[in-house]
């Protein structure tokens, strides 16, 4: 437990603290309220790893880019901090979704899957930058997490080698691994039809 003082009520009160070793729902996730921000994978409680300015400059080109794209279209992007529900089947209730996560940069075209709170339900494009705190249980994690969720397409970025790898689902709901990008290669969407970048452009400073 954590003893906070709640200013509107002018005493000290008890807030629960989540235990890495118990599993949670949304519904947990909505009533906490901590500086750093955490993830559910199956009810497991993960932290994010802090970003560095590699990170950052990566995201405001990519956003960049994807606003000047989506601007007058249905698609939209979504930049983190936003939470994505990723129900399983279609338990969407919050005591019901045991896993929620805040990808670097996400594209929904279905406006239905979202609602005050974000998003629930696969998004058409998630794309996740590596940081060095990022573990290699996270990054499968997230792997198969988005792959049973559907999602249409997987970017993970790497940003100390400067490249990407793209991962499309195929009709048997599986990710096709896909050859990695480097230095002035050009990425073309197939979940976001006619968006293409220049690998230069998103790792320029």
């Amino acid at each position: 437990m954590l003893t906070v003082y709640d200013t509107d009520k002018n005493e000290f009160t008890k807030v629960e603290e989540p235990d890495p070793s118990l599993s949670y729902t949304y519904a947990d996730y909505l009533k906490w309220n901590f500086e750093e921000r955490l993830e559910l994978f199956r009810g497991k409680i993960f932290k994010l790893a802090a970003p560095n300015t590699k990170h950052q400059a990566i995201l405001r080109n990519l956003s960049a880019e994807l606003w000047i794209f989506l601007k007058e279209k249905k698609c939209k992007i979504y930049p983190a901090p936003f939470d994505v529900r990723l129900p399983v089947k279609n338990n969407k209730r919050d005591h019901e979704v045991t896993t929620v996560v805040q990808p670097d940069i996400c594209v929904i075209c279905d406006d239905s899957k979202i609602d005050d709170k974000g998003c629930c339900g696969a998004p058409d494009l998630i794309i996740e930058i590596l940081s060095p705190g990022n573990s290699k249980k996270e990054i499968k994690l997230k792997y198969e997490l988005y792959e049973e969720a559907g999602v249409l397409e997987y970017w993970v970025i790497y940003p100390e080698e400067e490249s990407v790898v793209v991962f499309l689902l195929n009709e048997k709901g599986k990710f096709d691994v896909k050859t990695p990008y480097a230095a002035d290669d050009i990425i073309k969407s197939k979940a976001i039809p006619g968006f293409s970048i220049n690998t230069n452009d998103i790792f320029t400073k």
